[in-house]
């Protein structure tokens, strides 16, 4: 199942979302979350199911790598449903059997926010799966270099959420290979009570910090031998510069951003 995570992995193309200016994406990445969690009525969220289809056509990413990272986080997904369905108690009763009551607040909530998290994640996972670490990083630093004027580390900034980023599915396939040896040697991770299950993590925890601390080392270590000093003094190789997609693209986001205010000063 932690193979099937496909968080933070970058997918090489040649779409139009792939050739998009990094900036570009990030902003629309934040609007189209913005959009999702406007309002609480249902239509407030249609908007950014358009958005979501829209990028997902162009950038050309098949639909069943983006189920592949919805799957494993479909218990969670069932449990706010049914938390959501028996704990919210407005308008018409479905059903009432001693304490347990099913409404229609309660549909509709349950509804409106698993379809939520799954457009949500459908949606903002299309940034990392169609830009490279190195542009995130760039994109990230440039809008928010006006910040550098408070004296704030930037470039640090940036370049720790993208090897954050980038080193989320390098921890998943450590883990996975942590457990299947410790299940080679007769470790148990799904029998026992609760507190049985959590002390058999223990084995698995252990060496999944120590291997990360290495490769934390190593990978100092690695950017101490090629001269990284921070910001001070470096240039990039690739600069960044906006093109008509882009705007055309960022237009069409606008809209449905303002659509989805609407929408809510209408509801």
């Amino acid at each position: 199942m932690l193979k099937d995570i496909t968080i933070g992995q970058y997918f090489p193309g040649s779409s139009p979302v792939h050739r998009m200016d990094p900036r570009f994406k990030l902003i629309m990445t934040l609007l189209f979350i913005a959009m999702l969690f406007m309002g609480q009525h249902l239509y407030s969220i249609c908007f950014g199911i358009v958005f979501c289809i829209l990028a997902l056509a162009l950038s050309r990413i098949p639909v069943k790598l983006i189920w592949k990272s919805i799957k494993p986080l479909i218990p969670v997904l069932l449990i706010t449903a049914i938390l959501d369905l028996f704990m919210v108690d407005s308008g018409d009763v479905y059903l009432h059997w001693h304490f347990l009551k099913i409404t229609a607040g309660g549909v509709r909530t349950a509804v409106l926010m698993v379809t939520r998290i799954i457009v949500l994640l459908a949606g903002s996972s299309l940034l990392t799966y169609t830009t490279s670490p190195i542009a995130l990083t760039d994109a990230i630093e440039r809008l928010l270099s006006p910040l550098k004027k408070l004296h704030v580390p930037v470039h640090t900034f940036a370049m720790m959420m993208t090897i954050s980023l980038r080193f989320i599915p390098t921890l998943l396939e450590e883990t996975d290979k942590i457990m299947t040896a410790q299940k080679a040697r007769g470790a148990s991770f799904s029998e026992g009570n609760l507190l049985q299950r959590a002390k058999a993590l223990v084995p698995i925890l252990v060496p999944l910090l120590v291997s990360s601390f290495h490769r934390a080392e190593e990978l100092a270590t690695a950017m101490e031998c090629r001269c990284y000093r921070g910001e001070t003094g470096r240039t990039k190789m690739r600069q960044l510069h906006a093109a008509g997609r882009d705007y055309a693209a960022m237009t069409v986001t606008l809209l449905l951003f303002t659509g989805a205010v609407a929408v809510k000063i209408i509801f």
